[in-house]
């Protein structure tokens, strides 16, 4: 696999990553990654922590961002957000509304699946996820621990994914609000991991119109062929094609490092021409 020099989708222990903050930039400035965006699930509570240590690397760049769960009808999907301000009083309003609702969600989901004969503890989970934005890797963690499944995307496949017999709804914004938001906080917005979505392309005109403006194409281990039927959407929507290893730490030896995508330099470059015209274009540092 290729290394890049950008990776703008990766998740610390402020959400459902293995690694702290810290950790994870370690880890990336390792693999050789200069542009790194933290993107934690409907949380930026890693970032300052993640600039603390980027602080030792002057090569290094953090981008602070986030990744937002919203809902279509039958599916979910997940916004980014980049170069967004981490002081910015409205965008923590809304992220700790979001958060909340994933307690909730949690909580529904434990139920479900005790119903099921699935028993786990939702004060474990909680302890799994620490002080970080409750998700269903949390879930998912405590059910390999409970010796339900032998790993995390054997939880997800047979429980807990979108279509799982134990998922529960929670309350999120539609893609078209989350991208309109992203861009009245002053970021870019870009569609994360559009292949696992059906029919993605049917929704890029009306998120292309919201203001999105980039999609990922490079993700984690999508085969080469994905990759530029992506590559060729992408282009046909006027979306910069950027990349992410979607790192977590929890799925295993064969989960892809940071910076472990194909994202060629020109999307990189395109990107950093994009966020010097944003408003939040102080913090491309």
């Amino acid at each position: 696999m290729p290394r890049s020099r950008g990776d703008f989708h990766t998740h610390s222990t402020a959400s459902d990553g293995r690694l702290t903050p810290t950790e994870l930039v370690e880890l990336t400035v390792g693999q050789g990654v200069v542009w790194h965006a933290l993107t934690d699930h409907d949380s930026t509570e890693g970032i300052a922590e993640a600039r603390r240590a980027a602080a030792l690397h002057p090569e290094y760049h953090l981008i602070p961002g986030v990744e937002m769960g919203t809902d279509i009808e039958g599916a979910e999907v997940h916004m980014l957000g980049l170069f967004l301000d981490p002081a910015d009083d409205e965008l923590q309003r809304t992220l700790a509304k979001l958060r909340e609702g994933r307690v909730g969600r949690g909580e529904g989901i434990v139920k479900k699946l005790a119903t099921l004969g699935v028993h786990i503890k939702w004060e474990r989970v909680q302890e799994i996820a620490g002080d970080a934005s409750v998700g269903r890797p949390h879930i998912a963690q405590a059910l390999v621990e409970a010796g339900y499944v032998p790993t995390v995307k054997e939880a997800f496949d047979r429980w807990i994914s979108r279509n799982g017999p134990a998922y529960v709804e929670r309350e999120k914004m539609t893609p078209e609000e989350a991208v309109q938001f992203i861009v009245a906080r002053g970021g870019l917005a870009c569609l994360a991991h559009p292949a696992e979505l059906p029919d993605f392309e049917k929704h890029l005109a009306s998120l292309k119109a919201a203001g999105m403006s980039a999609m990922e194409v490079f993700y984690k281990d999508y085969p080469p062929e994905t990759v530029e039927r992506l590559r060729v959407i992408a282009e046909q929507f006027g979306l910069l094609p950027l990349g992410g290893s979607d790192y977590h730490g929890i799925f295993g030896p064969e989960e892809p490092l940071p910076g472990n995508i194909p994202l060629p330099d020109s999307s990189i470059e395109r990107l950093l021409e994009m966020a010097r015209r944003l408003p939040n274009r102080a913090l491309l540092v």
